[in-house]
């Protein structure tokens, strides 16, 4: 298959060439024209949608790459189409029977590798395929048909609407129409008008055409059930958020494991070790696999740890580091010392400050307080997203892979929520979930604006002093990107590239909390656990990345662009 795809990529090339280049298109374009007496028009058209299909073929080898169906199709015809072009300057001239030979070829290569395209495509693709050709040829159309008419005094004669008419559809294609001009920037003007339109209806229609299918993204009541049931089992520190309400999931056939995973921009992207069964990951992460290959999906993890990334690479994927998870240990964590002096005099400032921090099991809490804490960290978050405290302008929701969308949600009764005040006024939290049945993860920090320097501290080091009481045995921190080459840039004798790479990390934290996170982390002297993010192949990642930083809720595509892209 990859060669069918290779071989269109070369036939489309070799078609833009003809199209483009003088010499092949004397040599293989033909007399065609002059020797049937056509207009001189004729001929441009035929360049120009020559150098359309060839562009076409180009950008269905990338469908035909990811297996789908309407690639396939319409790689079919085109190359068809094409076929039958060149036939006819065979026809003419002798000659364009290279041309013809390739097309040929690629037409039998795509017939005998059919049963390999089997990618299902948007449902509602090829609607909005339509709709926004129309709109866009018919914008195109009457505003160089305005142009025409607003212009009679510009233009050579006197057309009629039938010319006018006739001269705007053409300049869709690039093509001259029947009106000449006596003011030629209103030729180029109206020439410029009516192939952008052409181009840019074609090529969104092409995207609606061959996007992948992104589904509305959601967690059915039994998919959850079942995910609680794994989850109650044990697993990895991440597990608990696949329970958030804007993932999939998809089981082994026995049910024993899961992947949880959400569609962004023809990227399935999931996050984590698999849930359940450490034995039926295979199964989890070839059932994930063949839904990715189903709907033309790029399959990439976000966050796995070192035993699932060695599942997922057995799977095909390739792996890279990404960051480390801070973890700390209840058992021999500990104010003392000097390495936790900095953490220590920040925590017994805000003592002396006033400041006190309450443990709470959500369960114990009552509704009216669920929902006081709820607002409370809307509100926060909204202050620190700039979007002020007005209910209609919700905040960014940062966070994907470490994150699980909602506050002190009674569907979550066992998550830890601690709690920060000075004197009586409310000024910092944390939201940890469930990490099997004796740790926790970190899921929401957030603070008052005018909260003192040191709230964290003290809500984490609360935090630590009462997990014997909790019953729990580690704790899992924020997770800190980049950490290992943030740390081989600051060390003694540290070549050029690190310590460059170091600095070039330190002046994205500007934008990004990269080193800050870090630093925070480090200041409570964790364990670090290495986390990776797995691909199918180095061309993808750039992608994936992409859709990273959008499903994070640090960037990506804009809002007002995916309304267009959905309708």
């Amino acid at each position: 298959m990859r060669a069918v795809v290779w071989f269109a990529r070369l036939v489309a090339l070799f078609t833009i060439a003809t199209a483009v280049l003088p010499a092949p298109r004397r040599m293989f374009g033909g007399e065609l024209r002059s020797s049937l007496g056509l207009p001189p028009s004729v001929g441009l058209a035929g360049t120009v949608l020559t150098l359309v299909a060839g562009v076409a073929v180009l950008l269905l080898a990338t469908g035909l790459r990811r297996r789908k169906q309407r690639a396939w199709w319409l790689a079919v015809v085109t190359t068809a189409g094409l076929t039958v072009v060149n036939l006819l300057h065979v026809v003419d001239e002798r000659r364009g029977l290279v041309a013809t030979v390739a097309t040929v070829a690629l037409l039998v290569a795509l017939y005998l590798t059919r049963r390999y395209f089997v990618a299902r495509q948007d449902p509602g693709g090829l609607g909005r395929a339509v709709r926004t050709l129309a709109e866009f040829a018919l914008s195109g159309f009457v505003l160089v048909w305005v142009l025409l008419a607003l212009n009679h005094r510009r233009l050579e004669g006197r057309p009629g609407w039938g010319q006018e008419a006739a001269h705007s559809a053409l300049s869709l294609v690039g093509v001259s129409g029947p009106i000449g001009f006596r003011a030629a920037w209103l030729d180029d003007l109206t020439a410029t008008i009516g192939l952008t339109f052409g181009v840019v209806a074609i090529v969104v229609a092409g995207y609606h055409l061959l996007r992948s299918p992104e589904p509305r993204p959601s967690l059915t009541p039994d998919d959850e059930e079942r995910l609680r049931a794994l989850l109650a089992r044990g697993g990895d520190s991440l597990g608990y958020f696949a329970l958030r309400r804007d993932k999939g999931a998809v089981f082994s056939p026995g049910g024993r494991s899961a992947v949880s995973y959400r569609v962004l921009a023809g990227v399935a992207l999931a996050s984590g070790d698999p849930v359940g069964d450490v034995g039926a990951w295979p199964g989890a992460i070839e059932a994930f696999l063949e839904a990715c290959l189903q709907n033309a999906w790029s399959p990439a993890v976000l966050g796995c740890s070192e035993r699932g990334a060695t599942a997922w690479a057995k799977a095909g994927l390739d792996a890279l580091e990404l960051g480390d998870e801070a973890v700390l240990d209840s058992a021999t964590f500990s104010l003392d010392g000097r390495p936790m002096r900095s953490v220590r005099q920040a925590v017994n400032r805000m003592n002396r400050a006033g400041h006190t921090a309450v443990v709470h099991r959500l369960c114990d809490l009552d509704e009216p307080e669920r929902a006081a804490i709820a607002a409370r960290a809307h509100r926060w978050r909204a202050d620190e997203c700039g979007t002020g405290s007005r209910s209609a302008d919700a905040p960014v929701e940062r966070g994907y892979s470490m994150a699980l969308s909602r506050v002190a949600d009674p569907a979550d009764p066992q998550t830890v929520l601690v709690t920060a005040d000075r004197d009586g006024a409310p000024c910092g939290l944390l939201q940890l979930v469930p990490w099997g049945p004796d740790g926790l993860s970190l899921d929401l920090m957030v603070r008052a604006a005018d909260a003192d320097n040191g709230v964290n501290e003290l809500l984490i080091a609360e935090l630590m002093a009462a997990a014997p009481r909790l019953g729990v045995r580690r704790v899992s921190l924020n997770f800190a990107v980049f950490r290992s080459a943030l740390e081989r840039g600051e060390r003694i004798g540290a070549g050029p590239v690190a310590r460059s790479w170091a600095r070039l990390l330190r002046i994205a934290s500007r934008w990004w909390q990269i080193d800050s996170l870090y630093r925070f982390n480090a200041k409570f002297r964790p364990e670090w656990t290495p986390r990776y993010i797995m691909f199918p192949a180095v061309r993808d990642l750039p992608r994936i990345l992409f859709v990273v930083l959008e499903a994070e809720g640090f960037g990506g595509r804009p809002s007002a662009l995916l309304r267009v892209l959905r309708r």
